[in-house]
């Protein structure tokens, strides 16, 4: 059974917005402020930095802080004092993995926040409550709060706290799935940290990054990317995500068969996750230290940290995890041939996910407790688990393809987004800069210069404007040129998503006595495949952009098909033999054929080049 102990960053950790390098010289100077300090507004706001300097180090003393800075505000009257202490008050326990309690004071700070419709402060409790979202595995609600806080950030101009919501959004990305979106988004906040220079948070993206990785199985890009995010979380004593990266390395560690380094790394996670008091670390660094004796080859080494595991999240009611520790412990129990354990462990685990309807390694629970039942001789109970196990697989598949063809669609749409925007800037610096001459035409008339003087200057604006309409023009063909290309891609990878669902399909419908729900799946897909208002739209934008290419080909061409003009537009934009397959859904063997006819219909000899032609027209 394959089980992923990957640990996504906000399983973990809660980004405080105004997070700064936590420095025992830092954490001095304002101790002796503090105490110099009267009871007043100040002293408030600097308790909030006393807690944003120890909530990664001290969790207690963090803890002490906001409640002192409640205790003051309430003296004090002071409601932002109040909203930023119950705010971190619901951070320590977030942190401490206290859900419940978290969420009762993030609500409380989030009353007065709207009370004073202050909309960064609100922006920044509703980010904590989709971690919260997240955690619970709500990932569409979770992904709705984030993508509303991206487009309010954009508009409140809060560059770092757009950052921050990237990172995050790509870990809801990265658990249901969509890679992609989640590489992308990790990308556009590697770039912002740079700008802004905030190394502690350059430090979360590359840890994502590197999570990114592994997922990819590029194991030793991942252990680069952790380290450089090590080095940064060391420099500036950041013990919480000392902790989890020395997590993520041990798991890529025991990936690459590098047990020894993996618990050594391990060991540290665990030392650290305790020093920290953070449960929900310790027991996955635990875990994984059960499954680095396991992959070696020794299972009953596994069995005592599988047992601690098991403990600790299911006292902290960390249900997600509970399943993971559970599943491992059954393929180690199932290894040392013991099968009547795994079954125990499963049957809890299948229990937990009936209960709340997770997603993801679902049907890999069945297929262990399918092999315990065989080292059982039970193999009427086997083949019915196995069975469960291939249908739970089979509408992972469906969903898998399901999601990548929403992945791309979304990816589109945003790329689309973004174009029209660049365009749209372009326009208004067109108009602003036509607006500017022609208020300097009219102060210059109004001034009575001489007649020659003004003609020199009308010239030279004329220059000026007919380069601006220039580069408009320019703007609007590279816009439409992305637009293009962005919509040939996501035609071919649909098409080749669909011909794969279609294939499945087909398998399905051989192996099951009944035909017709599959048959209508096929049909379906048939019908995607050979709708032509995709083609439609885009021939419209290979037009705008290859102005009379179809013309020019039949009329120099006319005994030229339609399939064939098809063809030589996807060749027109260099497109590869097996995009333009997935495109005109063909074999590769078939774009083979079709250009070898069409060569000869173009009457082109061996040694020139169809693909040159097409480009010369």
């Amino acid at each position: 059974m394959k089980t992923s102990f990957h640990f996504p960053l906000f399983f973990v950790l809660f980004f405080f917005l105004g997070l700064q390098a936590q420095q025992n010289q830092k954490l001095d100077s304002l101790l002796k402020i503090y105490h110099a300090l009267p009871d007043d507004t100040t002293k408030v706001n600097i308790l909030a930095d006393l807690h944003l300097a120890t909530i990664y180090n001290d969790v207690e003393k963090a803890k002490g802080f906001a409640l002192e800075r409640i205790a003051l505000s309430k003296k004090l009257n002071f409601e932002y004092g109040l909203a930023g202490g119950y705010y971190h008050l619901g951070g320590y326990f977030k942190n401490t993995y206290h859900r419940d309690s978290a969420r009762y004071y993030f609500d409380k700070a989030l009353e007065i926040y709207k009370k004073k419709k202050d909309e960064e402060s609100i922006v920044m409790v509703n980010y904590s409550n989709a971690i919260l979202e997240m955690e619970k595995g709500n990932y569409d609600k979770a992904l709705g709060i984030s993508n509303e806080n991206v487009e309010k950030r954009k508009k409140l101009k809060d560059s770092l706290g757009l950052a921050i919501e990237y990172v995050f959004r790509s870990g809801i990305y990265e658990e249901i799935g969509s890679d992609k979106l989640a590489y992308q988004d990790i990308l556009k906040a590697l770039k912002l940290y740079e700008i802004l220079d905030k190394p502690i948070r350059k430090a979360d993206a590359l840890y994502s990054l590197g999570s990114l990785e592994t997922i990819f199985k590029n194991y030793t890009k991942g252990i680069e990317y952790f380290n450089e995010a090590l080095d940064i979380y060391k420099a500036n004593e950041d013990k919480l995500y000392e902790a989890l990266v020395y997590s993520a390395l041990g798991s890529s560690y025991v990936s690459l068969g590098e047990y020894d380094t993996a618990k050594k790394v391990l060991q540290q996670s665990v030392s650290l996750s305790r020093e920290m008091k953070s449960v929900v670390l310790e027991g996955t660094a635990i875990r994984n230290l059960g499954t680095a004796y396991l992959k070696e080859g020794n299972p009953p080494e596994s069995i005592p940290y599988y047992t601690k595991a098991i403990s600790i999240h299911r006292e902290n009611e960390m249900t997600i995890e509970l399943v993971r520790s559970l599943a491992y412990a059954a393929d180690a129990y199932n290894a040392m041939n013991k099968p009547n354990l795994a079954i125990n462990h499963l049957n809890e685990a299948i229990k937990i996910r009936e209960a709340d309807g997770g997603i993801g390694g679902w049907g890999e629970l069945f297929e262990g407790r399918s092999t315990a039942w065989e080292l059982l001789g039970n193999y009427k109970n086997a083949l019915v688990d196995h069975k469960q196990y291939q249908t739970l697989k089979d509408s992972a598949f469906q969903k898998e393809k399901m999601q990548q063809i929403n992945e791309l669609r979304t990816i589109y749409d945003t790329e689309k987004k973004e174009q029209q925007i660049v365009l749209q800037e372009k326009e208004i610096t067109v108009l602003e800069q036509q607006a500017e001459i022609g208020t300097l035409q009219k102060i210059l008339l109004g001034g009575g210069l001489v007649l020659s003087l003004i003609g020199f200057y009308g010239i030279r604006q004329k220059l000026k404007r007919n380069k601006l309409e220039k580069e408009k023009v320019d703007s609007e063909l590279e816009f439409k040129k992305k637009e293009l290309t962005t919509h040939a891609l996501h035609l071919a990878k649909k098409n080749e998503v669909l011909e794969g669902l279609k294939q499945k399909a087909q398998e399905f419908k051989e192996n099951e006595e009944s035909e017709k729900g599959y048959q209508q799946l096929i049909r379906t897909i048939n019908f995607d495949l050979q709708n032509d208002s995709n083609w439609e739209n885009f021939a419209r934008y290979f037009e705008e952009v290859h102005k009379d290419f179809n013309r020019t080909v039949k009329t120099k061409y006319p005994q030229v098909t339609s399939n064939e003009l098809r063809l030589m537009a996807l060749l027109k934009m260099n497109l590869s033999s097996k995009e333009i397959a997935n495109i005109l859904n063909i074999s590769q063997e078939g774009i083979k054929k079709a250009r070898y006819r069409l060569r000869k219909k173009l009457d082109i000899t061996t040694e020139d080049s169809l693909q040159d032609l097409v480009l010369s027209l």
